[in-house]
């Protein structure tokens, strides 16, 4: 377990009194490690910061489990005053401050979009436990239900759900039926918008045989509102099953309840009629103005070609689309997110505009990587890009070999 995390974390972290402290030293008993993403100079992460502490005060004080558990501060400060300022406020250890490689290398693991937030990962393997960290200091201020691990949508769920006639129908009516898990509110313009186009997905689906259902898991502000669509604990069980740092998000699931897809918001705008129903990851995408927020999501590999009609961006696809399934299989193998989304883009505003925003020249075709979040990009300058030239391109990038460009 300490040669795991010692990969995933580095030898030293420090702690508030600006000691080193060993990873390895973190204990034998050790389990599960709280990922703490946030920022000093953030109002919403200085309020979490006093729940946090209180809440692992309390778990270290009384917990029967409080040799298992650690947190480990993420920050995303600039400024090395303002963090050490934050740091003297923690009762846990933190990546060092200029330790930012090894920071945005755990942002894009745990695809972090938003702050505060709070990843419980499994301290012998990495993989995620609960994404929605922040939701358990909130509900489970004791720690009983520790270590927080995912449980079955069924288990979930269970119980009655509200129809709109106003009648009610068992949970159990889900079963051998594609789900979506629609999270959403009547205040959020952006899920009016998608709300309207959903129903007509939903219409569309449903007349084509396949038996599919939406739950909507409402995030609505009056009482009256939260009461009609979801009574509190299974919103908030539903919100750290999936991890939701944002509305609206449509998660897909199939009929054994397992996640299809957590992208159920971007296939339904860019398939309006529903032909590649559920919508399994497709391992290349065409960017678009619908999809380009999954850039922000982690690093993409977008490769650039001198494209204008329908159709002719197939070539692209079909260069790159073996490498990209080659990933995905790999990591899905190990029960863990692809590290790398791969896009092809043609000749459109949309292209113009993420080459001047990234500051690309107007080479096509042009081969890149792009890590927003790093705002860093890597840029393969060759006369021919083959599949052999992906495939390496790729390889280097993952084993940290290339040299980043800033964006």
């Amino acid at each position: 377990m300490s040669e795991f995390l010692v990969s995933l974390l580095g030898e030293r972290l420090v702690n508030s009194e600006k000691a080193e402290v060993d990873v390895q030293s973190l204990g034998a008993k050790l389990s599960l490690v709280g990922l703490f993403f946030g920022c000093s100079l953030n109002a919403p992460c200085k309020q979490f910061n006093g729940s946090l502490c209180e809440f692992y005060s309390r778990f270290k004080k009384t917990s029967e489990h409080k040799d298992k558990l650690e947190i480990v501060f993420i920050s995303s400060d600039q400024d090395q005053k303002h963090w050490q300022d934050f740091l003297q406020e923690m009762p846990w250890p933190a990546l060092p401050f200029k330790d930012r490689h090894k920071k945005m290398k755990l942002w894009n693991k745990y695809k972090v979009t938003s702050i505060p937030s709070l990843v419980f990962v499994d301290a012998a393997t990495g993989k995620v436990v609960c994404r929605n960290g922040l939701l358990v200091v909130r509900d489970d201020p004791k720690g009983l239900e520790f270590p927080w691990g995912p449980k079955p949508f069924a288990e979930v769920v269970a119980g009655p759900l509200l129809r709109n006639n106003r009648q009610t129908t068992d949970s159990s009516s889900l079963e051998g039926h594609y789900v979506g898990v629609y999270f959403s509110a009547h205040w959020c313009p952006p899920c009016r918008s998608l709300t309207r186009v959903l129903v007509e997905s939903y219409r569309t689906v449903k007349e084509s045989g396949h038996k599919f259902e939406i739950v909507f898991v409402s995030a609505d502000r009056s009482e009256e509102s939260f009461k009609q669509y979801f009574n509190e604990a299974r919103r908030s069980r539903l919100n750290r099953l999936y991890g939701i740092q944002g509305i609206p998000t449509l998660i897909l699931l199939d009929a054994e309840g397992h996640m299809i897809t957590r992208q159920g918001r971007v296939e339904v705008l860019n398939d309006p009629e529903c032909r590649l129903f559920p919508w399994h990851p497709r391992p290349v995408l065409e960017l678009s103005e619908s999809n380009a927020v999954q850039l922000h999501e982690g690093p993409c590999l977008v490769l650039f070609v001198d494209a204008e009609e329908e159709g002719e961006l197939e070539p692209a696809k079909e260069l790159i689309q073996p490498i990209a399934e080659k990933l995905m299989a790999k990591y899905k193998a190990k029960e863990e997110e692809t590290p790398l989304l791969f896009f092809v883009a043609g000749e459109d505003d949309m292209s113009d505009s993420l080459r001047d925003y990234t500051n690309l020249p107007e080479a096509a075709p042009l081969l890149t990587i792009l890590d927003m979040s790093a705002r860093a990009k890597y840029v393969r300058d060759v006369e021919e890009i083959t599949p052999a030239v992906v495939e390496q391109f790729v390889n280097d990038f993952l084993a940290e070999k290339l040299k980043p460009e800033p964006i």
